[in-house]
C-alpha cells in the first residue's frame, strides 16, 4: 500500500479497539482521526453514512462497521490468521462477536459507560446511582454467566488470540473506566480471560492514549494525542459542533 490505512474513531470506543488490535496483530501501519461519532462533520456524513465508529479508509475500500472491517482485514491480510480455520469453530468465533457487538456492548457500552462515565463527564449529566445498582445487579450478571461457560479455564478461545478473544474483552476496558471489575470469585473463568486478552500488547499499547482521552477534555484531545506519540492523520473530519446520530442506538 502507498500509505497507511486510515481509521477515524475514538481510542475509546470498544470497536475502534477491536480494529485496531486486529490492525497490530496483523502488522499493519494505521493513522487514526480520534474523533467521538457527535463530534463529527459533513464528512464523516459521507463516510459513515451512519454516523458511527470506526471507519476504515485504504487505498481500495472505505468500510463503517468494525465487523465488517476486521473480515476485509483477515481477507485481504490472511497471515496471521484472526479466525479458526475449521468452519464450525469459524462460526462460533462469529456468533461470539456478534454477541459482544451486540448484547455485551448494550450492557457496557449504552447502558453502564454512558450512565456512569459519558454522560457524567462530557455532558454534565448526575449519576443515577439507582440505575447503575440495576445494571450492575440485573443486566451484567446473565451476561458473564454466559461468558463464563464459553471461555476457557486458560489460554485463548481457540489456541491464538483472535477476533472472538478481542471482541470479547475490548468493552471490559470500558467496563473498568466505569469502575467494574468482573468478580473472580463469582466468574473466574470470564474474569481470568479479560485480563488476559487485555494484557496482550495490541491492546496494552492503547491504554495510555485510552487513559488520555478520558481525562482531556474533547478540544484538546487531538494535541495531547499527539504529544504522547499517537499516529494521528494530518487532516480531521471532526468539528467543534456535537451532532446527533441516525439511530437511537
Amino acid at each position: 500500500m502507498s500509505r497507511p490505512v486510515q481509521i477515524i474513531g475514538s481510542y475509546v470506543s470498544p470497536y475502534v479497539r477491536k480494529v485496531l488490535a486486529c490492525l497490530s496483530l496483523k502488522s499493519i501501519d494505521y493513522e487514526i482521526d480520534p474523533i467521538v461519532p457527535f463530534m463529527g462533520g459533513d464528512g464523516f456524513t459521507e463516510l459513515s453514512p451512519l454516523r458511527r465508529i470506526p471507519v476504515l479508509i485504504d487505498d481500495r475500500v472505505t468500510l463503517a462497521d468494525s465487523s465488517v472491517i476486521c473480515q476485509y482485514l483477515e481477507d485481504r491480510y490472511p497471515e496471521p490468521a484472526l479466525y479458526p480455520a475449521d468452519v464450525t469453530e469459524r462460526a462460533r468465533a462469529r456468533w461470539l462477536e456478534e454477541y459482544a457487538d451486540t448484547r455485551i456492548g448494550d450492557v457496557m457500552i449504552w447502558q453502564l459507560f454512558n450512565r456512569a462515565g459519558l454522560g457524567p463527564s462530557r455532558r454534565g449529566e448526575t449519576r443515577d446511582l439507582v440505575e447503575l445498582e440495576r445494571i450492575r445487579t440485573e443486566e451484567i450478571p446473565p451476561v458473564l454467566d454466559y461468558l463464563d461457560v464459553h471461555l476457557p479455564q486458560s489460554g485463548f478461545l481457540f489456541g491464538a488470540p483472535g477476533i472472538a478473544d478481542i471482541s470479547i474483552a475490548v468493552f471490559f476496558r470500558n467496563a473498568a473506566f466505569s469502575r467494574f471489575q468482573v468478580d473472580p470469585v463469582r466468574w473466574p473463568r470470564a474474569a481470568g480471560f479479560v485480563d488476559r486478552v487485555l494484557a496482550l500488547s495490541c491492546l496494552a499499547q492503547l491504554h495510555p492514549f485510552e487513559t488520555l482521552m478520558m481525562r482531556t477534555p474533547i478540544p484538546k484531545q487531538s494535541d495531547a494525542l499527539r504529544a504522547a506519540g499517537a499516529p494521528l492523520t494530518a487532516t480531521t473530519v471532526g468539528t467543534g459542533t456535537p451532532r446527533r446520530g441516525v439511530m437511537r442506538t
